[in-house]
């Protein structure tokens, strides 16, 4: 993720921000409460959990981001970190995190577990991120053509469990899990001018690590090719999101 590019991050795909505001809804801090946003980019739903008075604290994994937000947020607090081991000092009233645990693909179990430790009993984990199905046109048409071109397939940076895998790994982590939703958001890609491989450029960016530079287009322009019949409109591209989100409480 330190690779990304934040200015293009916020402008061409501030749909992951606005998407968050139905989070923020069911998060509902409270004045005076400590809240972590895991995985909060450059920081826009960290200003809106602040701005109803609640304590934020903004941890990301790319310091590219963090240096982003603290730009733009310069009262708000925000650090570099890793969400399968970072610790705070004094616990939190809720951890909340929108758009990131899909990244976090290492080891689901020890995110939960660094949330739970980051929470006070009965403290809450609310967070939205991509479920089992997230982007599978997408990613089909992507090892396809990474078949055609008789390259190994490539190994995808995210982790995308089922509404069922995720409950039981809350629960094992000593949570109690209140709310669970699994629902299709098919999200118009409106600023990817390049379709499907824009959207892989900037979000498995990793896939195109140490490929020949020259098959680097004809291949992203044949996963073009094989999305556009489920994912292109007259309208423009769509991205065939899946979103699993929750709201659970620290036994």
């Amino acid at each position: 993720m330190e690779r990304w590019n934040s200015r293009a991050y916020d402008s061409s795909f501030g749909y992951v921000s606005t998407q968050g505001a139905p989070l923020v809804d069911l998060l509902d801090a409270r004045a005076g409460e400590r809240v972590l946003d895991l995985g909060c980019g450059t920081g826009v739903l960290t200003a809106q959990i602040a701005f109803r008075g609640a304590e934020v604290l903004g941890i990301d994994g790319s310091a590219a981001m963090i240096e982003k937000a603290i730009a733009q947020y310069p009262g708000l607090d925000f650090i570099v970190g890793d969400g399968h081991d970072f610790t705070v000092v004094d616990p939190y009233d809720a951890v909340f995190s929108n758009a990131a645990l899909h990244w976090m693909s290492r080891d689901p179990a020890a995110v939960i577990a660094s949330v739970r430790e980051a929470l006070k009993p009965g403290g809450r984990f609310v967070a939205e991120m991509g479920g089992a199905g997230n982007c599978a046109e997408l990613t089909t048409a992507m090892l396809t053509a990474w078949r055609e071109y008789g390259l190994r397939e490539p190994e995808l940076p995210w982790y995308f469990p089922t509404p069922a895998e995720y409950a039981r790994r809350l629960e094992q982590e000593g949570f109690v899990v209140r709310l669970l939703e699994y629902f299709d958001r098919p999200t118009p890609l409106d600023e990817c001018p390049g379709g499907a491989a824009d959207w892989v450029r900037m979000f498995a960016a990793s896939v195109l690590e140490g490929l020949p530079p020259e098959i680097v287009e004809p291949l992203l322009r044949r996963v073009n090719e094989l999305a556009a019949p489920a994912l292109r409109r007259e309208t423009g591209w769509m991205a065939d999101y899946v979103r699993l989100r929750f709201a659970a409480v620290r036994r």
